[in-house]
């Protein structure tokens, strides 16, 4: 089945964010490349190992990769022989997946209106809590009603979250190191009644000369419990709970909160 664009193809209205709009918009170009330019690769061909490991091995794709960054999970999929679509906001980590990952196709759109028509994926996949970037719940649920609408009958959904429970728990207010002649300072802290976590970062130049630049990243802190609740409201039916990407129990010290959803009911 080809996998086709709807033609309502279009961004969602910003939300509220100042004159440069939304933290997301200003954090995940150039700078965000320059401080971490090697993410960790062989993490994600676990993730995308666990995966495939859980799907029917006679349905290979389409995947859809939701927020797919630079592309190191879309290289992974590309490793297994898996037919995936990368989608993310961002030109420039666009740009960068297009350079490193040849032959997969990529597509600039909002998470919360998927530029795609109903049906269209046997998976979709959020990897590295590329989720709970949004002020309002209710773009959350538009996340995963969109992410349910483009899945077939008989499709999954691989929600990978961050475990709040020991992010709250091990938060380090902050943080300095140097990447080449630039020193970055991270300071961190729980907000609006612990409900998100906020990360200012603040890269300056170690020879002093220049205007230092500031950035800003922030994720509503869903507990484990919540996002079953969240996932089960939106169709799905969560069918696994992992708290690593080696497929390790969930528990409140796993690294990760990783949930496995099958769509449920009509549509």
């Amino acid at each position: 089945m080809g996998i086709t664009r709807r033609d309502d193809d279009a961004e969602t209205e910003e939300e509220h964010g100042g004159s440069e709009g939304p933290w997301y918009r200003r954090w995940f170009g150039e700078e965000y490349l320059e401080l971490y330019p090697h993410r960790d690769r062989s993490e994600a061909h676990s993730a995308v190992s666990l995966l495939l490991a859980t799907l029917d091995p006679d349905v290979p794709g389409p995947i859809l990769d939701l927020g797919c960054g630079a592309g190191r999970h879309l290289a992974a999929f590309k490793d297994h022989g898996v037919r995936v679509v990368g989608l993310d906001l961002s030109p420039v980590l666009l740009a960068r997946a297009r350079a490193t990952t040849s032959g997969v196709a990529l597509t600039r759109g909002d998470m919360r209106a998927v530029p795609f028509r109903d049906g269209s994926f046997a998976a979709v996949a959020s990897f590295f809590t590329s989720f709970g970037y949004f002020e309002a719940e209710d773009h959350d649920r538009q996340v995963l009603a969109e992410g349910r609408r483009v899945l077939r009958a008989d499709g999954h959904f691989l929600l990978d979250f961050l475990n709040a429970e020991a992010v709250i728990r091990t938060l380090v207010p902050r943080d300095e190191r140097h990447v080449g002649r630039r020193r970055i300072i991270q300071e961190r802290q729980l907000i609006r009644d612990g409900r998100f976590v906020e990360k200012r970062i603040r890269i300056e130049s170690r020879s002093g000369g220049g205007r230092p630049r500031e950035f800003v990243e922030r994720v509503r802190l869903y507990s484990r419990a919540e996002l079953e609740t969240l996932l089960e409201e939106s169709g799905f039916s969560v069918t696994g709970r992992m708290g690593d990407y080696e497929g390790g129990a969930a528990h409140s010290d796993a690294p990760r909160v990783i949930l496995l959803a099958k769509k449920a009911g009509p549509g």
